[in-house]
């Protein structure tokens, strides 16, 4: 349960950023990152601190197609001008709000999130690309992308993730279910979908940079059960890049997706 102090309101967030330009959400000093910039901008606008709390905390260079966050103010918001005033704050930083809308009070970005997504993007081909270069992890021999789907179906269930996190990670519990990991390829892309409640930190790297191994047939898609039984991050892959990581979104129960307007008609 989430608490909001009498008198305030609660707004949801949706921010598109290009992590590239930022040394990750969370706020750092003398650093840019996306929730300093929205906290900076809302303290133009509602001309007192504002506190942002995000869905996830992406780590430097990681992008994010709809990061989803929710802060609280002591007065109504008019949603679309408020859009539109943290946006010309925004503009030309790599970043974008893409929604608000009041919610309920007990909503919380982070904690009522049923599911977190995310996409991996790898160019497999021998020249690099003057396009994709801030977006995928350019590796120039051939990955057998069936195996690591293979090997990655192995890792979908409820797992002790201990192999696959990183040793600053501060989660108490490095068990997890990993609800969806899919490998596909298309031409010269092949793209990772994983879904799951929450990840451990750079879990999502780690276990990239193991199928890497298996994409190149140093293992074979059942070693991964190998690295994962062991609980030991010594035994897994490397942490590949963080520029090809995308955050895509988070689910929540359907009665945080109704928005509300400045008049208190609900919107489905």
């Amino acid at each position: 349960m989430t608490y909001i102090k009498a008198g305030y309101k609660r707004y949801k967030i949706t921010i598109e950023y290009n992590g590239s330009l930022f040394y990750g959400w969370q706020r750092q000093r003398q650093t840019p990152t996306v929730q300093a910039e929205i906290e900076d901008a809302l303290l133009t606008i509602v001309r007192e601190k504002v506190a942002v709390h995000a869905a996830g905390r992406t780590d430097a260079g990681v992008h994010a197609y709809a990061q989803v966050a929710h802060f609280d103010v002591p007065h109504e918001l008019h949603c679309d001008h408020t859009m539109l005033g943290i946006n010309y704050f925004l503009k030309g930083k790599g970043a974008v709000v893409t929604s608000i809308q009041e919610t309920l009070p007990d909503f919380h970005a982070r904690f009522s999130a049923l599911s977190r997504s995310y996409n991996y993007f790898i160019l497999n081909r021998r020249p690099a690309s003057v396009l994709r270069y801030e977006h995928a992890w350019h590796i120039m021999r051939p990955l057998n992308h069936e195996l690591m789907h293979e090997a990655a179906q192995l890792l979908v269930g409820h797992h002790d993730f201990s192999a696959f996190r990183d040793a600053e990670c501060q989660a108490d519990n490095p068990k997890r279910r990993l609800d969806v990991f899919n490998i596909t390829k298309e031409g010269d892309i092949i793209t990772a979908y994983l879904k799951s409640r929450a990840f451990l930190h750079h879990q999502v790297r780690i276990m990239m940079g193991t199928l890497k191994w298996v994409g190149h047939e140093r293992i074979k898609p059942s070693g991964v059960l190998d690295i994962l039984a062991s609980g030991k991050r010594k035994y897994a892959g490397q942490t590949a890049p963080s520029h090809a990581l995308f955050f895509l979104g988070a689910d929540y129960p359907e009665k945080y997706n109704e928005c509300t307007t400045t008049s208190g008609t609900l919107l489905a």
